[in-house]
């Protein structure tokens, strides 16, 4: 396969999977329970589930490594296996790629408040980062993917650490946009996309979220802040609402697939789905993608 960001500069479409944390619920997963852990003790859920993503279209599987940062997996008592934990799930992602898929190493918040609202500071956050992405580096992956940001301190300190600890690797970046068209800390699509694309990130755009259209929203806003730019777009599958004890998703797999058309249009080079997204979401934004 020819390297990720070549194909970018060539403007063609990846496709990216789908949820990970709420397929393997669905597949059992305790509540409460890290997808990390699962990657240690019970991974065959998770590389069939990443099987399936390869299966139905996806061209882009993103490691299991959301959480696998030393201050998340300190709540769970695994943070003297970051290491395993990472280059594990690195693995199985690679074996569900086989030479159909790139592989990208996730790499979420660390869950605390950046100061001075909280008390992490840059400087902290940075470490951490820097951390994981130096063990997800020797692992060998294609893409760091850096997503549901909602702090630019955060996602600053997030990228500088990947550049320090692994130069050369690119990084996609992603907010995630849920209130009134800003990320729950404020920050706008537009000032996102001004600070991504100074920062030389591959490509940047928006994940999760809470509405479809307000993702769309969001990719506008940045397509017209950085017009040139690859953008990403991965949201939900529609808001979630409870039936009972369940959490139901109520975009179907042909919405997904209209809203990877809209998404493409506004400059997105990157796409796929997030919570609530499952192979057969895929399958549609692969099939809407690719005409």
């Amino acid at each position: 396969m020819e390297d990720i960001v070549s194909r970018l500069e060539k403007g063609r479409i990846i496709v990216a999977d789908g949820a990970t944390g709420t397929m393997l619920l669905a597949a059992g997963l305790p509540a409460g329970t890290p997808p990390e852990r699962w990657v240690l003790e019970n991974p065959t859920p998770l590389l069939d589930l990443q099987r399936a993503y390869v299966e139905a279209g996806s061209d882009l599987i993103i490691a299991c490594t959301f959480g696998a940062n030393r201050a998340r997996l300190g709540h769970s008592g695994l943070a003297d296996q970051l290491v395993e934990v990472n280059q594990r799930a690195v693995q199985i992602a690679r074996e569900a790629a086989g030479s159909q898929a790139y592989v990208a190493a996730d790499i979420g918040p660390t869950g605390e408040l950046m100061a001075p609202i909280g008390k992490m500071t840059y400087e902290q956050a940075l470490e951490i980062f820097a951390e994981q992405a130096a063990a997800l580096a020797e692992a060998g992956v294609d893409v760091l993917y850096v997503e549901t940001m909602s702090d630019l301190n955060e996602m600053k300190a997030a990228i500088a650490g990947a550049q320090q600890a692994a130069p050369g690797i690119p990084i996609f970046a992603t907010f995630s946009f849920d209130h009134h068209g800003r990320t729950n800390m404020g920050v706008k699509p537009e000032q996102a996309a001004e600070a991504l694309q100074a920062l030389g990130v591959a490509a940047f755009g928006a994940n999760c979220g809470a509405t479809l259209e307000m993702t769309e929203e969001a990719v506008a806003k940045m397509h017209e802040a950085a017009p040139q730019a690859a953008l990403i777009a991965k949201p939900n599958a529609g808001y979630p609402r409870m039936e009972g004890r369940e959490v139901v998703y109520d975009a179907t797999p042909e919405d997904m697939a209209e809203y990877a058309k809209k998404f493409i249009a506004l400059g997105a080079r990157v796409v796929g789905g997030c919570c609530g997204s499952t192979p057969e979401h895929v399958r549609a934004i692969a099939e809407a993608a690719k005409r």
